[in-house]
């Protein structure tokens, strides 16, 4: 995935951050930034480190196991500042091509009520129909900001460990009066691993960020419309 990357030519900068001791081999190349931490830290944290070595115009929050099918970027950005927005992400299907639910609706009791009893997972159903569509929130496998904006909205609140920091960010940004923005006919590839359905650890992560959203964020939550126009140019 790095070399594609490195292919890419909006990429400036590719910051990789080994959050455990791990043995990985990469392309040398002055573009690649490796970090290491000396004890792991949660996912926000470790993009909000990162950005503090961007020096480019844009800061792209992305998965190590993302796959392409083709370059994202050119779009994705030229969108981006066309639009005003404050983030972008593309659309994401799994390696057999079904669409993944990386565009939500905001999380509430009764959504998490129907999601337990398999009702419904809180996905956009809108999302093959429109172009280029307003998610109120995207799943933080691939975000892309200007600079500038992820730098008004301090990054992710790093009191969530794992899960819900993602949501938490879409949030603050509707809060601002700017928006959230998903390029439809841009695809990328990611197989989710949904790690708290499988291991209590991540579990309790998933169970505690959520309350933690509930709390900051109940009955707070702004209105989206899908076709909403961005007030402020970020």
């Amino acid at each position: 995935m790095i070399e594609k990357l490195l292919d890419f030519p909006e990429i400036g900068t590719v910051i990789i951050t080994h959050n455990i001791p791990e043995v990985i081999s990469l392309p040398e190349s002055p573009r690649v930034i490796r970090r290491w931490n000396s004890a792991p830290k949660g996912f926000g944290h470790n993009h909000n480190d990162a950005f503090c070595l961007c020096v480019d115009d844009f800061f792209c929050v992305m998965n190590p196991d993302i796959d392409f099918v083709e370059n994202p970027f050119s779009a994705l950005v030229t969108e981006l500042v066309a639009s005003g927005s404050a983030m972008i992400a593309p659309k994401v299907v799994d390696s057999t091509g079904c669409v993944e639910d990386s565009a939500r609706h905001f999380p509430t009791i009764l959504g998490i009520v129907k999601k337990v009893l398999g009702i419904s997972d809180g996905r956009h159903m809108e999302l093959s129909q429109m172009n280029p569509f307003h998610p109120e929130c995207v799943a933080g496998m691939f975000m892309l900001f200007k600079y500038d904006g992820y730098r008004k909205l301090n990054g992710f609140d790093t009191r969530y460990f794992l899960y819900y920091e993602d949501i938490d960010i879409c949030a603050r940004i509707w809060k601002a009066g700017a928006s959230v923005l998903l390029l439809t006919p841009v695809v990328v590839i990611h197989d989710a691993q949904r790690k708290s359905h499988k291991s209590f650890k991540f579990l309790r992560w998933h169970i505690s960020s959520m309350l933690l959203f509930f709390r900051l964020h109940m009955w707070r939550l702004p209105q989206v419309a899908t076709a909403y126009r961005s007030k402020n140019n970020w």
